[in-house]
């Protein structure tokens, strides 16, 4: 079919200009453009965020004939002016120019210095025409051209900050918008806007444009898992309210778990976002419309249905007498995402939610969230002081577990919400009842052979995984190995697929400095964790136990370091990226995941066999050098199991121990 993009000014002559309650039809736009499919990867290579993703929307709207019934819109590029009211100019010339000529042979290079981003010929304009396609819906809303509208765009923008393009988001496409619509166009009266982020992934780089500013509202609902849910930090936590004039009207609902639905997501819109939205009373709403917390998605690991999307859109709608912009976001599950649109565009222009029903309650986690949000932000809007009845909260959906499935990747326990039925034949296979799975020893070789021909490959290669922090100890060690949790612990591990033990275990010091950083974990609460710099340096010395174990084992090591929600029916560290490293002259690969310790380093052979570790990214390095991550002591309970693994290692008494990571803690980077 072919692609339409001419803007049409009035909604199809054989369409109904009435709704059946006799309402007048809302005039709705729709912006997509093929154009913002030239950004893609250099090399060709598969990446979550590819052209497919709006090609596949596109196309569902089209098959339900919804472009018919709607303005169609061509798509604009911004302009320098309106992009550097967010952005720094260093910031507007890099992705000006990054596709012209005189960047092709350092354009990967320049990528590689940045958080989980690519460029290639075609990121400047496709990043210009998804900034300016929101400007220009924005403005047609706020004008009363248009009752509301969506548009199709592509890079996403909510983690782009000031000056620094991350997680696939080059231009802050949203915030562009609100800040033209404040700034450049007072005489439209849109002096409150309310930016509704609910993109699995915090908005980092939206909340900090708008930290200080009353004029917007941000509410940002996200997975968070206490900072190690990408983006990892702290920034999504919900004590980060915003500052001075700001204060208050920075709102963030961060998930402990994965697996939240349509109950978690409803249950925080009625006892959060609406009351409060009542009370600030915006001109108008722009939704960062990520669709990844959407059920099947393959990053997201949440379970929204489309019913759930509608929901949420239909009761923003009663506010800002329904003038809301939606901004497409994340969202990579291609049949997720086109159902999840089309949801919307239903209630944007018929006002109502799609057939459906969410039967299913919340998480515990989730009410516990819910009322220490309202909580912390009570002084600033009255309305959320009142306690949720005993009754309400004591509604709770069993606590998701984690189990291996045939896949490889932790998956939770899925009871509660429904799949659509669009999507039902799709997650067959992906989701699979707790009740029915059952794991063995059989039952895991059977799915090894059948679904992971990779594990075969890599379990038959020895490698020396060197840990330096809380590994140290053995017992806390073979948590990832067998599973299970030690002292202190305040989840359980998993463990990997082959939970055979190491087959040897030695120690050694290697010339690299040990510090601890970020403030708190999801497995050992507050306190900082152990890092190791890459970079090598005589005069520095860290303890590292050796543990021999297979290549397939290290990799599912590194899956429970990092993202949780990473499919592993493929090795995120293969053969190919072994020789590499042990060959190359950095002795580290940054693997693109988003976790703390994505960063795997070579250290040189022991018996012939290679010696891995993994920390944090160059660029965490830098972070924490110049105190953008924070160096925090480690908490006691942190502590007390890296001391034992280097007295129960032989290494250091316990008086040695604990000024062995004292002068780690205090010594500056």
């Amino acid at each position: 079919m072919e692609i339409m993009n001419s803007e049409t000014e009035k909604p199809s002559s054989d369409d109904s200009s009435s709704t059946s309650n006799g309402q007048s039809q809302r005039r709705v736009g729709i912006l997509y453009d093929e154009r913002m499919c030239k950004h893609s990867t250099p090399d060709g290579d598969h990446h979550p965020e590819n052209p497919n993703r709006i090609r596949a929307i596109w196309n569902k709207l089209q098959i339900a004939r919804i472009p018919q019934r709607c303005v169609v819109l061509n798509a604009k590029e911004a302009e320098d002016r309106f992009i550097l009211n967010v952005h720094s100019k260093k910031h507007v010339d890099l992705i000006k120019n990054i596709s012209s000529k005189q960047f092709d042979s350092r354009r990967n290079k320049i990528a590689a210095k940045f958080n989980s981003i690519y460029f290639n010929e075609g990121s400047s304009e496709s990043a210009y025409l998804a900034a300016g396609s929101v400007v220009d819906v924005a403005e047609r809303v706020a004008k009363g051209e248009l009752n509301s509208a969506f548009a199709i765009v592509r890079p996403p923008g909510h983690h782009a900050e000031h000056n620094e393009a991350m997680g696939f988001c080059l231009h802050n496409n949203v915030a562009i918008a609100t800040s033209f619509l404040l700034n450049e166009r007072p005489e439209l009266g849109i002096k409150k806007i309310l930016i509704v982020d609910w993109d699995v992934h915090h908005g980092n780089g939206t909340q900090k444009m708008f930290w200080k500013d009353s004029r917007v509202l941000f509410f940002s609902v996200h997975r968070h898992e206490f900072g190690t849910f990408y983006p990892a930090n702290d920034d999504g936590f919900y004590t980060m309210i915003g500052e001075g004039p700001g204060a208050g009207y920075n709102i963030n609902v961060p998930w402990e778990n994965g697996r939240c639905g349509d109950a978690d997501y409803l249950a925080v819109w009625d006892h959060i976002l609406i009351p409060v939205a009542k009370e600030f009373d915006p001109d108008i709403i722009i939704i960062s419309a990520g669709f990844d917390a959407a059920v099947g998605d393959p990053l997201g690991g949440c379970r929204v249905t489309p019913y759930g999307y509608s929901v949420m859109l239909k009761k923003l709608m009663n506010f800002a007498q329904g003038k809301i912009v939606l901004a497409l976001e994340g969202g990579y599950n291609l049949d997720s995402i086109a159902n999840s649109a089309l949801a919307c565009m239903q209630v944007l222009l018929e006002n109502m939610p799609i057939n459906g029903s969410s039967e299913a309650y919340p998480f515990e986690s989730t009410w516990r969230i819910i009322q220490a949000v309202r909580q912390e932000l009570k002084v600033f809007w009255p309305t959320l002081a009142d306690e949720l009845p005993t009754t309400l909260i004591s509604q709770t959906a069993p606590v998701p577990n984690l189990v291996f499935l045939s896949s490889d990747s932790e998956v939770e326990d899925d009871n509660g919400a429904q799949a659509s039925e669009d999507l039902e034949e799709v997650l067959q296979g992906i989701i699979q009842p707790l009740s029915n799975l059952k794991v063995d020893e059989d039952h895991q070789d059977k799915n090894n052979n059948a679904y992971s021909p990779w594990r075969s490959e890599l379990s038959k290669i020895d490698v020396w995984y060197a840990s330096f922090g809380s590994n140290m100890w053995k017992p806390r060690f073979l948590c990832y190995v067998e599973g299970g949790q030690v002292e202190g612990m305040q989840r359980p591990c998993t463990g990997s697929f082959d939970k055979t033990p190491p087959k040897e275990v030695l120690w050694r010091t290697y010339p690299h400095r040990l510090f601890f950083g970020r403030e708190s974990t999801s497995s050992w609460g507050p306190g900082g964790v152990a890092f190791l710099n890459p970079e090598r340096k005589i005069q520095d010395k860290a303890y590292l136990c050796l543990y021999r174990i297979t290549l397939e084992q290290f990799n599912d090591i590194l899956h429970q370091e990092n993202i949780s929600s990473y499919s592993m029916t493929s090795p995120l560290f293969d053969l190919d990226y072994l020789i590499s490293v042990a060959s190359n002259e950095s002795n580290s690969l940054e693997l693109q995941m988003g976790g703390w310790y994505s960063n795997v380093v070579y250290l040189g052979k022991e018996e012939d066999i290679p010696i891995l570790t993994m920390t944090c990214m160059n660029s965490d390095m830098e972070s924490f050098k110049s105190g953008k991550l924070p160096i925090v002591a480690p908490g006691k309970a942190y502590m007390n199991t890296l001391v034992r693994g280097l007295v129960e290692g032989g290494q250091l008494s316990v008086e040695e121990a604990m000024a062995y990571i004292q002068e780690a803690t205090k010594k500056p980077l």
